[in-house]
């Protein structure tokens, strides 16, 4: 039967699934070895930042760290067997100034990656406007024509068919048609947002506003 877990037990549980003694622990994730008893016992809280230092020295997403509270499973071992298939129905449609959205696997809630058919329809910076920033990462490939790459902090890339980039997604970016008639690409996002879907869709929508 599953049992919900403290930050402590989560802590612990980690631990021991390890192999560390408190010490060695204390000496991965930076926290001092008093600190780190007293949390494994439940007598002292961590503030988010302390806790987000925890979770990356460990290896470990926010959300799968989390994901752990309502799992007798070992960290990491969890098993969800969720699935999805991609279809013509089963996709959700966002149509803005400078892109066509087409979210895949659409019944499929709380994705940790959010794959996406885009074609790009923007021809130069000044017609695609306000670059965009968003959480997480995200990789894309070039599945018809040429896509420009504009990023905050690297000269411009271009894309063709066949080719790709992964780049992290809090960067100013914008994505414009080449040298072609039609660009189309696969994105695939990810990041801690447990719901990153639902904020993307909500981001686009905007742009239609």
């Amino acid at each position: 039967m599953s049992t919900e877990k403290t930050l402590g037990g989560l802590v612990a549980a980690i631990r021991k699934e390890r192999g560390w003694t408190l010490r060695e622990m204390s000496d991965v994730v930076g926290i001092p070895l008093s600190t780190l008893g007293k949390v494994e016992t439940d007598k002292l809280s961590l503030s988010y930042d302390k806790i987000q230092m925890l979770t990356q020295h460990l290896g470990l997403s926010m959300a799968d760290f989390f994901a752990q509270a309502k799992s007798d499973e070992p960290p990491g071992k969890a098993v969800t067997a969720r699935r999805s298939v991609m279809a013509a129905d089963n996709s959700v449609f966002v149509e803005t100034a400078n892109y066509r959205y087409e979210y895949l696997c659409a019944d499929l809630t709380k994705k940790r990656m959010v794959p996406i058919i885009t074609e790009v329809k923007a021809r130069s910076l000044a017609e695609f406007g306000e670059p965009v920033t968003h959480p997480g990462e995200e990789f894309v490939y070039v599945l018809e024509g040429e896509v420009e790459v504009h990023l905050e902090f690297y000269r411009p890339t271009i894309l063709r068919e066949g080719q790709g980039a992964y780049i992290d997604s809090q960067m100013r970016h914008s994505y414009v048609r080449g040298n072609c008639e039609r660009a189309i690409m696969l994105a695939v996002c990810s990041g801690d947002d447990l719901d990153l879907e639902a904020t993307l869709v909500d981001l686009a929508e905007r742009e239609t506003a």
